[in-house]
């Protein structure tokens, strides 16, 4: 068989996990995205998710947000306030502090809008090059990159760039992928790796890239067994057309 191009193998590759996570549970910005729409409500829950699991993300956000559903409401609140919201996630009281002058900042310097360029959303408290990616992709559709650590490590896994951290890991994407890639490919990596393929106990049997993926060469993966989600992925992904 004739070695696939790089474009061929990257639309392979993307092809098989949207097939995949059709049943996966929805990583909760995403889900934030799908039913919101709220720049927002997707730039705090982005915060948020920073180093944190998606239960303890979600239970946040439902929290602050039930609170504070729009920046005027969070800017009635005192550190202290936000942080007894948001307590369930990673490094609460410094995230705390974030969005206490993030709201702030918003107001006085922006108009009370979430920025659209990386640029103006990088300079906000705690949000960094992950955060203002994930915002831009998904509340505005900003063609970006959003690399987080399973995005990081699969894709060094893939494709060998050998990248010591995320930003360059972000950097080699973009030379890499094709730009109608760069707005699932965060949502259907954190699913895979959540799921089928933890980094210390990855599930290669039930892989859907056997033939794909160093770690199994095999080319007949076993079909998954598919399983119930209340909210899915299957809505919020659309396979780009196969490159020529």
């Amino acid at each position: 068989m004739k070695p696939l191009t790089p474009r061929q193998r990257i639309h392979s590759i993307h092809t098989r996990l949207v097939d995949e996570v059709r049943t996966h549970p929805a990583p909760v910005v995403d889900l934030i995205t799908a039913q919101t729409h709220d720049p927002y409500r997707i730039l705090i829950g982005a915060l948020l998710s920073a180093r944190t699991k998606d239960p303890a993300t979600a239970q946040a956000c439902a929290a602050l947000f039930t609170r504070a559903p729009d920046l005027s409401a969070l800017l009635t609140l005192t550190i202290q306030e936000i942080d007894t919201h948001i307590h369930p996630v990673g490094f609460h009281q410094t995230k705390a502090r974030h969005l206490y002058h993030l709201a702030r900042i918003l107001k006085e310097q922006h108009s009370s809008q979430i920025p659209r360029t990386l640029q103006a959303l990088t300079t906000l408290p705690g949000v960094g090059l992950k955060t203002a990616n994930l915002t831009l992709a998904n509340a505005f559709q900003i063609p970006a990159i959003c690399v987080d650590t399973h995005v990081h490590r699969l894709s060094n896994l893939w494709f060998h760039f050998n990248t010591p951290t995320p930003e360059k890991t972000e950097a080699a994407l973009r030379k890499l992928l094709p730009r109608p890639y760069w707005l699932t490919w965060n949502p259907l990596l954190v699913s895979h790796g959540q799921t089928t393929c933890p980094p210390r106990h990855p599930h290669c049997p039930r892989c859907p890239l056997a033939g794909l993926c160093p770690r199994h060469p095999d080319q007949s993966p076993q079909p998954p067994s598919p399983t119930p989600a209340v909210t899915t992925l299957q809505h919020l992904l659309q396979t780009p057309q196969n490159p020529t």
